[in-house]
């Protein structure tokens, strides 16, 4: 072999190195668990590690994880309307807003800037009878469920909330009026705003959820937390 093609071969050799090397966790290469199945679960700490893809028209995703804090998916959803996907973190809790000593979660994310999604909280009262949702980021054409109610600011931060019903259950949204990839959540001090309001009274508490609601994601793009955790007592 001559100097010359020596040298490209081994220049090539390492730009192989390097493009192996650099492979993203989130595409699942080092994770503890992935999965591509639509409904792959995974249980860690105490917590539940969802793939979720529930819509119609859905494309491919692939969840990873490394805990139940550190995790992602991959997602490759075709530009239409309607969420494909709920990927999501989630920890019981099983207790009256009376019986809550506290209730707050920390978050830091890594998403992308295209697409249509929402970062958000999914929380569950009452055997599913309410729905509580905290977006604290998003991207694209994507929009609550009901309609405005007021602004206002409780549990840290400040928020559209909207009010409204899927069929199933009342969903009360609210919208963080301005993004943010991290942050910490007073879950409690929420719930007692709502409670104050009649929206419901003495309630159960049943899961905190925390991920990724996407609506397109077209070509595929990767959603991280990088890390979250629940504290209720």
């Amino acid at each position: 072999m001559s100097r010359k093609l020596r040298a490209v071969v081994t220049g090539l050799a390492a730009l192989l190195l390097v493009g192996v090397c650099g492979l993203p966790a989130s595409a699942g290469t080092s994770a503890v668990w992935s999965s591509t199945d639509k409904w792959g679960t995974w249980s860690n700490g105490g917590y539940t590690v969802r793939n979720d893809v529930w819509g119609s028209g859905a494309g491919p995703q692939t969840i990873w994880a490394n805990s139940y804090s550190n995790w992602g998916v991959w997602a490759n959803h075709p530009n239409t309307g309607g969420v494909k996907a709920y990927p999501h973190s989630a920890k019981a809790v099983n207790k009256k807003i009376s019986a809550l000593g506290s209730a707050s979660s920390s978050f830091n994310v890594t998403v992308p800037g295209a697409g249509a999604y929402a970062t958000a909280y999914d929380l569950w009262l009452e055997n599913n009878a309410y729905e509580i949702m905290l977006w604290v980021n998003k991207y694209g054409p994507v929009g609550p469920l009901g309609s405005r109610q007021t602004t206002l600011s409780v549990g840290g931060h400040t928020w559209d909330v909207y009010r409204g019903s899927n069929g199933a259950n009342q969903v009360f949204s609210f919208v963080r009026t301005s993004n943010t990839n991290s942050g910490t959540v007073d879950i409690k001090a929420v719930l007692n705003w709502l409670r104050g309001q009649g929206w419901f009274g003495d309630v159960t508490l049943g899961e905190v959820q925390f991920g990724f609601e996407i609506t397109s994601s077209n070509g595929g793009l990767d959603f991280a937390s990088n890390s979250y955790s629940v504290t209720a007592y």
